[in-house]
């Protein structure tokens, strides 16, 4: 199995450090400052398109590492309740992205779909130079939806729509790093299938948008642009994509990726694939980098992955009773300060053996 490219590890460590840590190692040892004009200072160690966009671009870089932190966060929400939350642990996170495992593919593709999402974002807020709202006047006209206006009120594209295919080429750019393929580097083409689901993930899903135009509320035209679904959204649909993942193995040829087992058709370019089965999570394990799950909160009366009959991995639970404060009775005084009062809760928890 080959390591992780230099740049996505680099990348991936970045994102789950605190702030105030200013250092790490890469995966082979060498220095990385915690920002991206020191990611762009490394251009040595970045494949030929990565370096390209340091010297050229360095205000993209830094909103790949804003999608790279979206990423991560979406994926924390989505694992929330499962045995490995995607945690912010970076030696055992790392250890996690060195195997070809399903949850590994999640992280790629939701990592790859924020740097699609924010490079796009920004086009569309003026923040970069290179790009803005999407470029209207080869596009088709819209289709009529239901609502005001669908009876025979003219259309338009116009507003402000989000260049999704500026963003999209950028994370491509940025997030396939160029590594030497052998006959056999079964891993280089996963990563790149799962890279492009993730970006498939925004940039099939645009949604249309219109405002109405006229006196009295009357809508006589109606100007449409195209905008992104939200990121949770995007996160709902890979998570769908991870729970349906596909097994594949390498072809004879070394350049083909073929499902595992009889009767399964082949994975299309949306779905998440992966080479190797994941470890159950259940105990901590360095070289697996599972933190294991006891202490982890869990629902006695749910019968999915977060109650407590999973999560633990059978071995029981605990009831504790917990008392925390948080704001309440808050009110409004002009101007501009909102009070609140501190008001203590006891909530019930359960707690894995």
């Amino acid at each position: 199995m080959l390591p992780l490219s230099r740049t996505q590890l680099a990348l991936f460590f970045i994102l789950l450090c605190p702030v105030n840590i200013i250092g790490l190692w890469w995966a082979v040892g060498s220095p990385l400052v915690m920002d991206p004009n020191s990611i762009c200072r490394k251009t040595k160690r970045l494949a030929g398109k990565q370096a390209e966009l340091c010297q050229t671009e360095p205000e993209i870089v830094s909103e790949v590492v804003k999608g790279a932190k979206l990423g991560v966060r979406e994926c924390q929400f989505q694992f929330r309740f499962r045995r490995w939350n995607c945690t912010s642990h970076n030696k055992y996170f790392g250890k996690v992205l060195q195997q070809d495992i399903r949850e590994t593919a999640f992280v790629y593709a939701i990592t790859s779909a924020g740097v699609t999402h924010t490079v796009t974002q920004a086009c569309s807020m003026g923040e970069l130079l290179q790009c803005g709202c999407e470029a209207t006047r080869s596009r088709a006209p819209p289709l009529p939806t239901a609502g005001p206006g669908t009876d025979g009120s003219k259309w338009e594209w116009g507003g402000c729509g989000d260049d999704v295919e500026f963003g999209y080429e950028k994370s491509k750019q940025f997030m396939d790093a160029k590594r030497k393929k052998g006959k056999s580097d079964i891993r280089t083409l996963i990563d790149l299938h799962n890279n492009e689901a993730g970006r498939l993930a925004v940039k099939n899903y645009m949604r249309t948008e219109c405002k109405c135009h006229g006196l009295s509320g009357s809508c006589t035209l109606r100007t449409c642009w195209k905008k992104m679904p939200h990121f949770r959204e995007v996160g709902n649909r890979l998570l769908e994509r991870f729970n349906g993942a596909s097994q594949v193995m390498g072809g004879n040829d070394g350049k083909t990726l073929i499902p595992v087992g009889q009767n399964i058709k082949p994975p299309d370019k949306q779905d998440l694939i992966y080479s190797a089965e994941s470890p159950d999570f259940c105990l901590p394990n360095r070289k697996t980098g599972s933190l294991g799950t006891r202490g982890r909160i869990c629902n006695s009366t749910a019968m999915d992955v977060s109650g407590c009959d999973l999560l633990c991995c059978d071995r029981g639970y605990r009831d504790e009773t917990v008392v925390f404060e948080e704001n309440c009775l808050c009110r409004f005084h002009w101007c501009c300060v909102v009070q609140c009062k501190k008001c203590s809760i006891r909530k019930e928890l359960s707690l894995c053996l």
